[in-house]
């Protein structure tokens, strides 16, 4: 039988999504078959946001229709005609077909607009009590002093103990982030046997909609603005009735804009503010009266040698009605915006204690991991003791968008090189919030000249001259190495907009590698459907020789261990064991050797073809007494073009999730990104160098 928690929320805009999402997070480390259900959602016709969410995040392979039981309307039919036993019935009914595939199930209690809080209360414990779920408590703190604050969590947890109901814990959200201390002292001053109650502060950016939400709300049509555009937040509206000069006299950061779609002198304005850094940024503009752009103001934006990336969305209504159906439109959590999901995440994760809630859950490891357990675990990892890590490429838009992603998580703390108003001015027209972003402009910087020195130091033997360490250091992957050469950063990403010798070169000129280590080489973490595989090398060494694949082999095994992967290290070949001869096969015999001579205490086979490290059929008849055989997990191929072609291979036909490259015999970590990355990528490539940054410090 599955285990499970359901979240009650007292009253509503509780911020159960956010809670949804943090449990659902800590959950899907931990285990492979984890559930969603919710026993009542809004609307048959309207698909309902928190399973779309969490279904979409979390990839549940499950159908729609079976993390639900009834709708609303159904609900009430059935409530109006005497027969709530049925209700119960069919949740229970759906419950189960569920629980039969789940190793855990996160239930989210039922969120009646319009009802009753005591009816919803009552049909909540008794859906509790039936599926044997203990409670977790979530209450609307928004605008409650403490005194309130206080009273509302005894009455809500004597009410359900008074059911026979078992809390877990308890949450207070939305509390004023001045009062957070206050509410803390007197809940500790009158605790209770409910389990912990952990204090979330109002976090105003969840609380507004984004400029995307609302134009679904409202049924726009999108004049422009890409999906990532279309996730900025809205603080406020303005609708635009004044001429130009006066309306961009009240002009607040992050207003949407509503004007006719007429006006063109206002949709011109509100652009330029953008552009400008005397004025605000905004969120987006929306155009009523079913009125689009004229020909000319289209054509003018399109010959910009900036990018436009404020959204601009129209509607049929007229202004007046515009503005009503607008600010009504209530905050969500959306699959598509990251940015909200980290906000949400980095909130759960920074004031609730994740391992006593995980102690209270008892959950129970998967000794199998999914590629989505392990991405979590990169960032759990990194988060345990922050590292600085530097981005060269400041001002590429996605290294921004990653960069503030990063910050809201807490993965770790982030420098920007690149030109401090050209990254500002970038990020303020992506509608981005880099707060506590640091940022350096190489050329500029007070640093250069120290840096310069230690440069023409480290290479002079070389025939570097005084000038040109000045003029060197002043390229940011330079500068980005020499920070961690001088230990103003643990490690440095880059690649998005540079190629791999930009990346690496600095770093074999001033970081070096580690003492017995003479190549730096790379890995992909491939993430399978159930489990997670190390290949080496797939992207640095063209044609390594014997002695240099014996140290890719225990670099490679050391990355492993560093990723919670046991290392068993197959030296691939096209021949196993003793069955073949050559001089590719005898390089990979050679390398098995030294090898196995410099670290006996690794398990290394090799020659080995890839079906018997991977097949334990094949393992058995080619290499029966093996102890890697049929369980390797760390792939060593001869040369580039095998290694390269092969990581590819998987990653297509067996739909893998590939991370990296991860660059290793380095004495820091410095690590190269595709110039196709995409944001998770970067996301995920700056928690592994965190993590190799607390290796090196260790």
């Amino acid at each position: 039988m599955a285990q499970s928690v359901y979240i009650v929320a007292i009253g509503p805009q509780s911020g159960k999504s956010v809670v949804a999402l943090g449990i659902m997070e800590l959950l899907s480390r931990r285990l492979r078959r984890v559930g969603y259900f919710r026993p009542i959602i809004p609307s048959h016709h309207v698909a309902d946001n928190n399973l779309q969410l969490i279904k979409t995040r979390y990839r549940l392979q499950f159908a729609y229709d079976e993390m639900f039981a009834l709708s609303h309307d159904e609900a009430q039919h059935l409530s109006a005609e005497g027969r709530t036993d049925e209700i119960l019935k069919a949740i229970l009914d759906k419950y189960k077909h569920l629980e039969s595939k789940c190793d855990f199930i996160l239930c989210e209690g039922t969120d009646f607009s319009g009802l009753s809080l005591p009816f919803e209360f009552e049909f909540n414990a008794e859906v509790v009590n039936n599926l044997g779920s203990p409670i977790l408590l979530l209450l609307n703190c928004h605008n409650k002093s403490p005194e309130d604050i206080l009273d509302a969590l005894h009455v809500a947890q004597e009410s359900f103990l008074k059911k026979g109901c078992t809390i877990l814990a308890s949450m207070v959200n939305r509390v004023d982030p001045f009062l957070m201390e206050t509410v803390r002292e007197k809940l500790t001053e009158c605790a209770t046997e409910c389990g912990p109650v952990y204090i979330l502060p109002e976090e105003p950016f969840l609380g507004k909609p984004t400029v995307g939400e609302i134009a679904r709300a409202l049924d726009a049509r999108v004049i422009m603005g890409d999906p990532e555009e279309m996730n900025r937040g809205v603080t406020d509206f303005k609708v635009a009735a004044m001429n130009l000069p006066h309306f961009l006299d009240h002009l607040v950061e992050g207003d949407l804009i509503i004007a006719p779609g007429d006006r063109s002198d206002i949709i011109l304005g509100s652009l330029a503010a953008n552009f400008s850094s005397t004025y605000p940024s905004i969120a987006g503009l929306l155009l009523s009266g079913g009125f689009v752009p004229d020909a000319q103001i289209t054509l003018l934006l399109e010959g910009l040698s900036y990018k436009v990336t404020v959204p601009i969305v129209s509607v049929r209504t007229d202004t007046f009605t515009t503005a009503i159906n607008a600010s009504g439109v209530p905050p969500m959590l959306t699959p598509e915006n990251d940015r909200k999901i980290a906000t949400a995440l980095g909130l759960f994760e920074t004031h609730v204690n994740l391992p006593e809630l995980e102690s209270r859950i008892s959950l129970v490891r998967s000794t199998r991991v999914t590629p989505i357990m392990f991405e979590y675990n990169l960032v759990e990892m990194a988060q345990k003791h922050r590292q600085h890590i530097v981005l060269p490429e400041g001002a590429e838009e996605r290294i921004l968008r990653a960069s503030e992603m990063l910050i809201r998580r807490g993965v770790a703390e982030i420098t920007l090189l690149g030109n401090p108003a050209e990254i500002k001015g970038t990020a303020s027209n992506l509608g981005l919030d880099l707060t506590g972003i640091e940022m350096i402009d190489p050329a500029t910087s007070p640093l250069r000249k120290e840096f310069a020195q230690t440069y023409f130091q480290l290479r002079k033997h070389k025939g570097i001259t005084e000038k040109g360490a000045f003029d060197t250091v002043a390229d940011v992957n330079y500068f980005g190495t020499m920070m961690i050469h001088k230990g103003l950063a643990d490690g440095m990403v880059s690649g998005a907009v540079h190629t791999t010798g930009d990346t690496i070169r600095p770093a074999l000129q001033i970081i070096r590698t580690q003492p017995g280590v003479s190549i730096v080489s790379s890995v992909f973490l491939m993430c399978l459907a159930d489990r997670v595989l190390v290949y080496g090398d797939c992207a640095v060494n063209p044609d390594p020789n014997a002695q240099q694949l014996a140290e890719i082999a225990i670099s490679s095994a050391e990355t492993a261990k560093l990723y919670g992967i046991e290392p068993l290290v197959a030296m691939c070949s096209y021949a196993t064991g003793t069955s073949g001869t050559g001089a590719d096969v005898d390089k990979v015999r050679e390398a098995t050797r030294i090898a196995k001579e410099l670290r006996p205490d690794l398990k290394i086979e090799g020659p080995i073809q890839y079906d018997a490290a991977v097949d334990a059929g094949v393992a058995k008849t080619k290499l029966p007494e093996s102890q890697v055989a049929g369980k390797a997990t760390v792939f060593i191929f001869p040369d580039l073009n095998t290694g390269n072609n092969l990581y590819k291979a998987v990653q297509r036909s067996a739909n893998a999730v590939a991370i990296g490259p991860v660059l290793q015999g380095l004495n820091k970590p410095v690590n190269d990104l595709s110039r196709g990355c995409t944001v998770p990528d970067i996301v995920n490539t700056v928690a592994i160098t965190a993590i190799q940054a607390q290796a090196a410090r260790n």
